[in-house]
């Protein structure tokens, strides 16, 4: 059985700044592609993307590591045709143990840049559901994943970790309370009505603003987010007109572009006379082009400008993250010793099958010896002796499940395969599997090509009716 490993490779705020994280942003709609893309790289056998505004990272469990992580560099080229020149440096890579590790640690909000926030688990469980409705992941991420996704729900649980409200939006909410002193007659701008743009916004009244303007490309969507806060929908259109009476712009979409460039600016300036405008993006990519900066009297603030606001109920956040910590340590020993026993059932089903093989070979010849035996007496025998193999099994197959959990298990398996000579029906077992695998692969593509050739006959019959009809 070839050993298999989870690895980890990404970049996030920590490793690179927003506008290099930006040009690694993968849309929703392209995420079912490069699942696919990279899913057919070799080597690779389970694969999942997680991509927020503060990370991309790249999980898959593969049968050569060092290799592969080349290949997961190369996909990356690829997709973003970008030289890995130009991002190698910013990329981290784990392995295994440190791996899953991480995995924990950045579903339970310890890796983000606001420490304990629970934006991030919604992220990676939907992550892993579109990886496993694209049959993208197996075995080994099926497990770990909700086990992930279950870690950080309990952690925020049995924790005082959330107590603090603490994230991205508040921290925006933080530097402009920091500007202004106070949002009251304060008139603020929110552009885009997403998840992101629904905490801001909750914030904001709750810090006294009385006047909120919510832009977003899809108007219904805007007056949505508008209604369950008394705010002000406003189409794109309408957001350059609206200009001179705000005082603070707060923006979060998930355009691929800028929504707001330093010329849509400029005009508006003098209607101003002369008043701040404070600009905070908290989107990747960014939506504000950072040429706003160099207009007189307008401040602008990306993302990574929030990770030196964060206020002071980060220090309990701490506290309550190394509690947390010892959690992650609980879930990667059972984790362990899970993939251990993963190693361990093939090799106890081949001694299943070898002694019941030796079992059925042992009772024809008897039979055969003594052909007298009457149906009842075979019956007894087959029973008696089948008793006595179990028997002896019972104390090996108990023992190599405790000695695959301790710390050399590996060693003890190989020698267990090799005392009881395992190896050929270890080998006929995987065989077996792969041609099952194989079958049901060639089911499935011969089951979409007839969903297809269905359509096409479809589409053929509409159009001959169509052209008899003209």
């Amino acid at each position: 059985m070839v050993p298999l490993h989870i690895i980890a490779v990404g970049l996030n705020y920590r490793t690179a700044p927003v506008e290099i994280r930006e040009k690694f942003a993968f849309s929703d709609t392209d995420l079912p592609r490069a699942l696919a893309e990279l899913k057919d790289t070799k080597s690779i056998l389970e694969c999942v993307i997680v991509a927020t505004c503060n990370r991309t990272e790249i999980y898959a469990v593969v049968d050569r590591p060092q290799s592969c992580t080349h290949y997961i560099t190369q996909f990356m080229e690829r997709w973003f045709e970008i030289s890995k020149d130009q991002f190698q440096k910013h990329l981290y890579m784990h392995e295994s143990d440190q791996a899953i590790e991480h995995l924990f640690r950045v579903t339970s909000g310890l890796d983000s840049m606001v420490i304990g926030e629970t934006q991030i688990l919604g992220q990676v469980r939907d992550a892993f559901l579109l990886s496993q409705e694209l049959k993208a992941t197996g075995t080994f991420f099926n497990t770990l994943f909700k086990q992930s996704v279950t870690l950080a729900k309990k952690a925020h649980s049995e924790t005082g970790i959330s107590n603090n409200p603490v994230s991205v939006s508040y921290a925006a909410v933080e530097l402009g309370k920091r500007i202004f002193g106070s949002y009251t007659n304060k008139t603020v701008m929110i552009i885009g009505a997403g998840k992101m743009s629904e905490l801001t916004v909750k914030h904001l009244y709750a810090n006294g603003a009385s006047k909120v303007l919510v832009v977003n490309r899809t108007f219904e969507r805007a007056v949505e987010l508008a209604e369950k806060f008394n705010g002000i929908p406003c189409t794109l259109d309408q957001m350059l007109e609206r200009l001179p009476e705000v005082d603070i712009i707060i923006s979060s979409t998930g355009a691929s572009g800028y929504v707001l460039t330093k010329n849509d600016i400029q005009p508006y300036l003098q209607k101003r006379k002369s008043r701040p405008l404070f600009m905070m993006d908290i989107a990747v990519p960014r939506d504000l082009d950072p040429q706003i900066s160099e207009l007189a009297n307008v401040f602008l603030y990306d993302i990574d400008d929030l990770e030196n606001i964060v206020d002071k109920h980060l220090q309990e956040r701490k506290k309550e993250a190394a509690k947390i910590e010892t959690m992650i340590a609980a879930e990667k020993v059972a984790f362990d010793q899970w993939t251990k026993m993963l190693g361990v059932s093939p090799v106890i089903q081949a001694l299943q099958a070898k002694a019941n093989h030796i079992h059925e070979e042992t009772m024809d010849s008897m039979l055969k010896k003594l052909p007298d035996l009457d149906e009842r007496e075979v019956k007894v025998i087959r029973k008696l002796t089948k008793s006595i193999v179990n028997q002896v099994l019972r104390d090996p197959i108990l023992r190599i499940k405790e000695m695959a959990g301790e710390r050399h298990g590996d060693e003890a398996l190989e020698m267990f395969t090799k005392l009881f000579a395992l190896e050929e029906t270890l080998e006929r077992q995987e065989q077996a599997e792969q041609l099952a695998q194989e079958a049901q692969r060639k089911a499935a593509e011969a089951e979409t090509k007839r969903v297809q050739d269905e359509k096409v006959s479809v589409l053929g019959l509409k159009t001959a009716d169509a052209l008899a009809q003209s």
